[in-house]
């Protein structure tokens, strides 16, 4: 009985392939670059992180080895699990929340207003230049624009190292990061809000809804929870794998390690010492916390 059920599924399953073949064919190319650009360098990575690999020669199986010296012996990497872990808890929340609220005051806004609006508020995630604009901006010496600032209205006298002296590294990055965050899930929040049913706040007027903040809370979230979804999950994501920022404003690496992230590590010992094994092992740890991370996200935004 089980054999006869199981040939019918997979007759029907034939079917339904062959029926919606015109759809199948139309997501191909995307499946197969996905399979080839992601799923086997994801595959392959975790299969290195078992050997001692330095591109030249052949693969040496060492078993767990890179996750024992990675764990018990490298104090590095615990500086850049923590260095992470901050900017992943910081950035992450305060970045999406930041997204949704300039997405919902730049839908507010006049058609041709809102489109220069979304425009200045998404520029910064995509332009590659915008690290040399803190650059400037904290500079070091005298003639960087916030410690020339500071100085003028003499809070200051003398320049701060702001990307050299560790009480200050990280916090510069955090800031620089939550001005790059307004990024993809910007977008989809912008998007969100187009998806609502503009009837719900008639309804809810009816029922007792009477300010702005209770038809976000009752109606506007409700109606976007995909949305805000897929926004907490490329939010998250982005924050765990921050290495951009903290290389380009204060090298890697960073004075005493202050802004390493994992990102870091993994640049490190990838394209610098060539231990690939190694890297792969550390990239292999990032992939299951992000993992764990969004399934948690799936939890608390999905219902059962």
């Amino acid at each position: 009985m089980s054999r006869m059920s199981k040939s019918y599924r997979l007759k029907a399953r034939a079917k339904s392939v062959w029926t919606e073949r015109s759809s199948y064919f139309m997501i191909a190319p995307f499946m197969i670059a996905f399979f080839i650009f992601t799923v086997i360098p994801v595959v392959a990575a975790i299969v290195l992180s078992f050997t001692d690999f330095n591109m030249l020669q052949t693969p040496n199986f060492v078993g767990f080895d890179n996750y024992k010296t990675l764990f018990l012996n490298d104090d590095i990497f615990i500086i850049a699990v923590k260095n992470t872990m901050i900017l992943a808890f910081i950035t992450g929340p305060v970045g999406y929340i930041a997204c949704f609220v300039f997405a919902w005051f730049i839908n507010e806004l006049p058609n041709k207003i809102r489109a220069f609006m979304t425009l200045i508020f998404y520029a910064p995630s995509i332009t590659g230049g915008a690290y040399f604009i803190w650059t400037y901006i904290l500079s070091s010496d005298r003639y960087g624009v916030l410690n020339g600032v500071l100085m003028k209205l003499g809070f200051l006298d003398s320049p701060i190292l702001w990307l050299a002296d560790t009480d200050y590294m990280l916090v510069c990055v955090i800031i620089v990061q939550l001005w790059l965050s307004l990024g993809t899930s910007f977008l989809s929040f912008l998007a969100g809000f187009k998806t609502v049913d503009t009837t719900l706040y008639e309804a809810g007027a009816i029922d007792g809804i009477n300010n702005r903040f209770q038809e976000i809370w009752y109606l506007t979230l409700p109606q976007m929870k995909p949305q805000l979804l897929f926004g907490a999950v490329m939010q998250i994501s982005s924050s765990f794998a921050v290495g951009a920022v903290p290389a380009a404003l204060c090298g890697n690496p960073s004075v005493n390690y202050a802004t390493h992230t994992i990102i870091n590590h993994i640049d490190d010992y990838g394209g610098v010492r060539y231990e690939l094994g190694y890297a792969c092992a550390i990239s292999t740890v990032l992939l299951m916390v992000m993992l764990i991370v969004n399934k948690v996200i799936n939890k608390v935004l999905v219902d059962d």
